[in-house]
C-alpha cells in the first residue's frame, strides 16, 4: 500500500514538472524564449526568423545580417515591410555602417568569417589573425539595451571564465596580453593598472586625489551625488558625431577617438587641436599654468617660427604612465636624453607644480631643469 502511495506520489510530481516545463516555464530557454533584447517579439514579431533565414548569414557572415536591422534606414525599412520588425517601436536605431566605413574603425566589415566559437581571448598564438566582427563585442541573444556586451565572457584565473561586467574587461580581452599584439601597440591593461604612479580613472579612481584643471562634473574623488570620478574607454573612442551610436565602432579622427587630438609637436594651439584634452580639462586652466608652471609655453611656443609649441601626447600618455606620476611618459620621437645621457621626470612635494625634468627637447638641454 505504502508504495502505491509513493508511486502515485512520483507520477503527480512527474506530471507537474513537465506541466511547468511546457506551459509555466522555470527559465527562459524552457519557455523558448531569448532572454535578451532580441527575444523581445513586441520588437521582432518572428523572433529568431528575423536573422536566422535563408543562407544569408552562413554566406555573408553576421556582420550583414546585423546591418539589416543597424545600418541604414532603407534596408530596415525592407525589415519592417516583411514584418520581422515592429513599424515603430524602436526609434533610436543608429547606423553602425556609416561608422565601421570610417577611415578609423574597427575592422568588421573586412574580417568576416575569423571568429571562431568557443575561441581564446587574449590570442595565445603571435600568428593569429587578428579580428573584430560585431560577436566578438556582442552576444546578439542575451544583450539588453543598457548591457550590450551581456553574455560575452572574459577569461579567468585558470582555466575558469567570467563574465564580462565593465567595458574595459571586454578591450582587455584584444588589447592587453594577446600574443599578437601589433608591434606598434601596448597592453592597456598594463597601462591602466591601479598600482601605477598615474592612470586614466577606467579601473578605478586616480592615483591623484585633485587634479586642477578638471570641468564639472569631473571630479578626482566622488564626493557629491553627480560627481564623475571615473570614465570608461567610449568616452575617448567613440563616433566623432555627438549623436552617433554609442560604443567604438568608428570614428574620422585617428585612433578612433570621439575628438581631435593633434600628436606631432610643432603644430599651433587651438580649441580643436586639443579637443579630445579639452572636452575634460579647461582650456583656460591649461594655458593659464594651473597645474604647471610652463604648461603655455610648452603647449603655445613663443610664437615664432622656430618653436610653434609641442603637442600633450610629447610629455603625457592618456593611459598611463608606469613610472611616473601625472600620465608624464615622455614621446621620445621628440624628447631624447641630455647630454648627461638621462632621460627623466622627478617630481617634488605632492603637486605637479614643482619638479624637475632632465632631457633635451626642442633644441634646449634640460640638466636638468628645476620649475
Amino acid at each position: 500500500m505504502n508504495k502505491i502511495c509513493l508511486f502515485g506520489k512520483f507520477v503527480v510530481l512527474l506530471l507537474v514538472l513537465l506541466t511547468v516545463s511546457t506551459t509555466g516555464g522555470v527559465s527562459a530557454a524552457q519557455k523558448g524564449k531569448l532572454p535578451g533584447l532580441h527575444g523581445d517579439k513586441t520588437i521582432l514579431p518572428k523572433s529568431c526568423r528575423a536573422c536566422h533565414r535563408g543562407m544569408s548569414m552562413a554566406i555573408n557572415g553576421e556582420e550583414r545580417t546585423c546591418l539589416r536591422c543597424h545600418g541604414n534606414s532603407s534596408e530596415r525599412q525592407q525589415m519592417e515591410a516583411g514584418g520581422y520588425i515592429t513599424r515603430g517601436v524602436v526609434r533610436d536605431y543608429k547606423d553602425i555602417e556609416v561608422e565601421l566605413r570610417k577611415p578609423y574603425s574597427h575592422p568588421v566589415l573586412v574580417t568576416s568569417g575569423v571568429h571562431k566559437q568557443r575561441e581564446v581571448l587574449p590570442e595565445e598564438l603571435a600568428n593569429a589573425k587578428r579580428h573584430a566582427e560585431c560577436i566578438d563585442c556582442h552576444e546578439p541573444h542575451q544583450l539588453q539595451k543598457n548591457a550590450p556586451f551581456r553574455g560575452i565572457s572574459k577569461r579567468g584565473i585558470g582555466n575558469f571564465s567570467a563574465d564580462v561586467n565593465e567595458e574595459y574587461e571586454l578591450c582587455y580581452k584584444c588589447h592587453a596580453e594577446s600574443a599578437n599584439l601589433p608591434v606598434d601597440t601596448t597592453n592597456k591593461r598594463e597601462e591602466f593598472r591601479r598600482t601605477n604612479p598615474s592612470f586614466h580613472p577606467i579601473e578605478g579612481e586616480g592615483a591623484n586625489a585633485y587634479v586642477i584643471s578638471l570641468k564639472l562634473p569631473y571630479a578626482a574623488r566622488k564626493e557629491q551625488p553627480g560627481d564623475v570620478s571615473t570614465v570608461s574607454c567610449s568616452d575617448c573612442h567613440g563616433s566623432d558625431r555627438d549623436n552617433g551610436p554609442r560604443g567604438p565602432h568608428g570614428s574620422l579622427y585617428r585612433g578612433l577617438l570621439v575628438d581631435n587630438y593633434e600628436m606631432e609637436s610643432g603644430r599651433s594651439e587651438n580649441p580643436r587641436a586639443y579637443a579630445l584634452c579639452y572636452r575634460c580639462h579647461e582650456r583656460d586652466s591649461i594655458l593659464g599654468n594651473e597645474s604647471f608652471p610652463y604648461h603655455a609655453q610648452h603647449i603655445q611656443g613663443n610664437g615664432t617660427r622656430e618653436f610653434y609649441g609641442t603637442s600633450c601626447f610629447t610629455c603625457h600618455d592618456a593611459h598611463g604612465s608606469r613610472t611616473n606620476q601625472y600620465l608624464i611618459r615622455f614621446n621620445e620621437e621628440v624628447v631624447e636624453p641630455n647630454m648627461a645621457g638621462e632621460l627623466k621626470f622627478r617630481a617634488q612635494g605632492v603637486a605637479s607644480r614643482h619638479g624637475s625634468c632632465a632631457l633635451s627637447c626642442h633644441g634646449v638641454d634640460h640638466e636638468p631643469k628645476s620649475y
